[in-house]
């Protein structure tokens, strides 16, 4: 394909190429909002937050390629990426950020190592795709001319604690509670130019989440809704109580942080369930600014967090 068809097929996939966040901008967007269950209303788990020249990627649900193309942003311009657990709707869509970065104009070409940041376990999920994926790698450089250095990754195991700071933009990580089998599980909490937003991840009620959402402008949380005729009736989804927070649960952690803004994200609606029982029950708890995510939604981080995005 000549250079100029390459030009031509990234301006009509991808649009004009995306200036990077301003200086002084801290915007989150909300990739994808939903659960294991598939739905085109509500993809995989998956976050994106642009802040002055940094752009971050947490978690890589299913569909994350998809939203970050919609925003006409190539893949290859995330600055660092960042793993919240290891259950499985939180990175199936990895391997396609991760290898469809690598390609060529339009998907926009990664050029140097994917960084990726994350829980000890880390290294050996990379190891293995790097491994499961090696005949279509080796045949890509081959025939393509892929620049090797653009499908290795960077991987940053580390304790709870700092896992990356640049330009102005600090990110910390800490332990939340997805209960007693899901170990190691990260929240994160990114901080720029005086402002704060911290993601709960995958977490049942969290002291320790509240704590670090403490007068935070944004406190992005999990939510799961269960009927209680589906919870009698189906014992499995008690588990899920046991993993996730409840409405009633994630309002109380949105009353004891008491952020600007609390944002749900990676909603579960069970059975019959619909956002208006899921906000009837948090009122219960919680008398605060509140939105229900929903994909593509972005959040201006500021004085006052503005919402604005996809209808």
């Amino acid at each position: 394909m000549q250079v100029k068809s390459v030009v031509l097929l990234a301006a009509l996939l991808f649009g004009a190429a995306p200036a990077m966040a301003a200086d002084g901008v801290f915007r989150v967007t909300l990739l994808g909002t939903g659960t294991p269950v598939p739905s085109p209303e509500r993809f995989g788990n998956s976050t994106l937050i642009e802040a002055g020249s940094q752009r971050l990627v947490f978690d890589f649900g299913r569909g994350v390629t998809i939203r970050l193309a919609q925003l006409h942003i190539p893949f290859g311009s995330i600055n660092a990426h960042f793993l919240t657990h290891f259950h499985s709707d939180h990175l199936n869509g990895l391997p396609d950020l991760w290898l469809t970065g690598w390609l060529r104009p339009p998907y926009g070409q990664r050029n140097h190592a994917m960084a990726i940041y994350g829980p000890p376990g880390l290294l050996k999920l990379t190891k293995g795709l790097t491994e499961a994926f090696t005949r279509d790698i080796e045949i890509r450089k081959e025939d393509e001319k892929d620049p090797e250095a653009g499908i290795a990754f960077d991987v940053h195991e580390k304790p709870p604690g700092l896992m990356y700071e640049a330009d102005g933009v600090k990110v910390t990580s800490f332990l939340n509670d997805h209960g007693p089998l899901v170990t190691p599980s990260y929240g994160y909490k990114i901080e720029y130019g005086g402002h704060a937003v911290v993601l709960s991840g995958d977490t049942r009620y969290s002291a320790e989440v509240v704590r670090q959402a403490k007068g935070a402008d944004v406190l992005v949380h999990c939510v799961t809704v269960i009927p209680n005729a589906l919870l009698q009736k189906v014992p499995a989804y008690q588990a899920i109580y046991k993993h996730l927070a409840s409405p009633e649960a994630a309002g109380q952690v949105f009353a004891e942080a008491r952020p600007k803004l609390a944002v749900y994200s990676h909603i579960g609606l069970n059975g019959d369930a619909r956002v208006d029982d899921l906000i009837a029950r948090t009122r219960t708890v919680y008398d605060g600014p509140l939105q229900v995510g929903r994909d593509l939604m972005t959040i201006t981080v500021g004085d006052t967090p503005t919402v604005g995005g996809q209808p």
